[in-house]
């Protein structure tokens, strides 16, 4: 057994020297483990380097160009590459070391620059582009929280690069430098290996890996090296560079005997633990319903509602990948949070358990500057932006299971749940919130206003996520709340559909549901007549939206919107139409559109607000008119 826990701690102790290695995109909105290098060593600081690649973002491709933007004298980069001269313009995709002074700020290493924007542009197009993916473009959102998106041109941006020190076991090993590398099109283990090298272990180990991990171009990876970097550049199997197609690469499978030897221990130690895990857990449930039999006579009419403490909680500082029970005013563990046993085991996705403090912290305590609908409240919680709606608890267990079923992009996700320690009756569901608010909001920023193409991107965003929930899940379901503040935008302007809860219903339910939140009070006029579900409702709802989206105004009173594409209808002539279809666009997009393309909405939206739900088109049909737009 003694021998059993040093094992453990071993293994234990050799993930912690490792940083890890995040697979999401350089423009995904999303802050993972690797996003951003962690500060785990003693060494506050470094002199490392990152490897950069000559790009079509500058005029003249060169040296010169190289060391202004890393703000450096060029005899730098001249004495670490093999370059004549800091003039000598370079091929595409040539790769140069850079060296940079890497500290600990905070939790994060990172590398500091300032960058002057020269030409009008974006976030995404500065991290992913300039940058070519040292650092994500949520990174440089967040450390420039008064910027938006969209970049005008003088504007002075903080560049926090990825970058990272030795730690005390990777320099007890030999390493001196932690190089960050971007992955491209080709660049596997092996490859990487023979460029720099050192061996593919010590690559894999650097990153948190496995042997068949996968890593994905648009990220990137630390390089561990022994003595300063040299690249070679005659690798047989690094083909050259292809801008604009990045598919995923795979890791080689390694043959090293001690880290084979070190996975099959740790495979029987695996194995040991979830034994005894198992036990443990048959052990509390029978000592639970015992309890429960003496203790909670009264809770017989509540489904026989058992702890559920064993949820996953909420990661903190320095707890990152490890659960720890919530802890109650008091500092115990709360054993008024509940679900049914039948829900725990519909659970499909790993879901925080947050306590009500957590909530509290986020919301200000319930300020009403927090608020941001009816019993909706906006939050920061473990540094993401976080939407935490109040909602019954007979409500909750809807939502959970619905989704339980859900994986979609272009709807948002729920992060986790936190029940009320003092009464059952209510809970807080905790959804991501993306960085660009709701859509009705959005429209209304005349100083911000959309472009025509972010508009029809949107459109094609939620007719993506409305066939989804009609055709690709079971049951299917009927969203039965679209509207534009029920649409959501992240920080590159792709939508999300929110409100996916209790005001959902499968296709096949014909019950009223009288929860249904109508916010810009125009629903399909069957609805109120009959109240069935149906998704030809959620058709009559994205005609609304597409309505929106291509006047900017809002949809309060439906009457005043069918008279003002009543030219549609075919009484106008061909001039006349076109002039009226000019004065229905939202003022704010000028000329910046193409007038065929917005014809061709109109027509889609006046097609699904039909009065006969028979007569409007399908999801499927409304996603090869969008598909041809964006």
């Amino acid at each position: 057994m003694i021998y059993l826990l040093f094992l453990i701690w071993i293994v234990a102790n050799s993930s912690l020297a490792r940083q890890y290695y995040d697979s999401s995109l350089c423009s995904e909105d999303t802050s993972n483990p690797g996003s951003r290098y962690t500060c785990n060593s003693i060494q506050q600081s470094c002199k490392t380097f990152l490897v950069y690649r000559a790009n079509q973002h500058f005029q003249v491709q060169n040296l010169l160009n190289i060391s202004a933007l890393f703000q450096m004298k060029s005899d730098r980069l001249l004495d670490l590459n093999n370059i004549a001269s800091a003039s000598q313009v370079l091929k595409p995709g040539t790769e140069v070391l850079v060296p940079i002074n890497c500290l600990c700020s905070g939790e994060y290493f990172q590398a500091s620059l300032s960058y002057i924007v020269p030409e009008r542009t974006s976030i995404e197009e500065i991290a992913c582009g300039v940058f070519e993916g040292l650092l994500k473009s949520l990174t440089l959102l967040q450390d420039n929280p008064s910027q938006d998106n969209d970049v005008d041109i003088g504007v002075r941006l903080h560049v926090p690069l990825r970058c990272a020190c030795p730690d005390n076991v990777t320099s007890a090993n030999g390493v001196r430098y932690l190089v960050t590398y971007a992955i491209l099109e080709g660049d596997a283990a092996t490859a990487l290996s023979e460029k720099f090298g050192i061996s593919p272990e010590d690559i894999l180990a650097a990153n948190h890996l496995e042997p068949e991990s996968t890593i994905f171009p648009g990220t990137t990876v630390l390089v561990p090296l022994k003595s300063d970097p040299v690249i070679n550049l005659n690798t047989p199997d690094s083909p050259p560079p292809t801008p604009g197609f990045l598919p995923t690469i795979t890791v080689e499978k390694t043959k090293n005997t001690k880290l084979r030897n070190l996975y099959i221990a740790g495979s029987v130690v695996g194995f040991f633990l979830v034994v005894v895990a198992l036990l443990a857990c048959g052990l509390y449930v029978k000592v639970l319903k015992k309890w429960k039999g003496e203790k909670l006579p009264s809770f017989a009419d509540r489904n026989s509602i058992p702890s559920f403490s064993t949820a996953r909680s909420s990661p903190r500082s320095g707890q990152t990948g490890r659960s720890s029970p919530r802890s109650g005013q008091n500092g115990r563990s709360s054993t008024n949070s509940c679900l049914s046993p039948d829900l725990l085991a519909g659970i499909k996705f790993s879901m925080y358990n947050y306590g009500i403090e957590d909530i509290r912290r986020a919301t200000k305590d319930f300020d009403e500057d927090s608020k941001i609908g009816e019993q909706v409240y906006k939050g920061l919680i473990d540094n993401a932006d976080v939407m935490i709606k109040q909602m019954k608890f007979e409500d909750t267990r809807q939502v959970i299971d619905m989704h339980s079923k859900i994986n979609h992009v272009n709807i948002v996700n729920l992060r986790g749940v936190c029940y009320s320690e003092n009464d059952f009756s209510w809970s807080y569901l905790v959804f991501e919130l993306p960085s660009n608010g709701c859509l009705r909001d959005c429209l209304c920023n005349q100083s911000n206003s959309l472009s025509w193409s972010q508009r029809t991107q949107i459109a094609f965003d939620v007719a993506t996520g409305l066939h989804y929930l009609h055709y690709c899940i079971f049951p299917s379901y009927a969203h039965m709340s679209v509207n534009c503040r029920n649409i959501f935008l992240t920080s590159n302007w792709r939508a999300k559909l929110a409100n996916i809860g209790p005001s959902t219903l499968t296709v096949s339910s014909s019950r009223r549901n009288d929860n249904i939140d109508t916010v810009n009070g125009w629903v399909a006029p069957e609805f109120p007549v009959h109240g069935s579900a149906s998704e030809k409702v959620d058709i009559f709802a994205f005609g609304v939206v597409l309505l929106e989206l291509i006047s900017g105004r809002e949809a309060t009173d439906g009457n005043l919107f069918k008279e003002s594409i009543g030219f549609l209808g075919g009484g106008a002539s061909e001039g006349g139409c076109f002039e009226q279809l000019r004065s229905f666009i939202d003022p704010s997009l000028k000329d910046d559109y193409l007038l065929a393309e917005a014809l061709c909405l109109a027509v889609l939206a006046k097609a699904c607000i039909e009065d006969d739900p028979l007569r409007r088109p399908s999801m499927d049909d409304i996603l090869k008119v969008l598909g041809r737009m964006v």
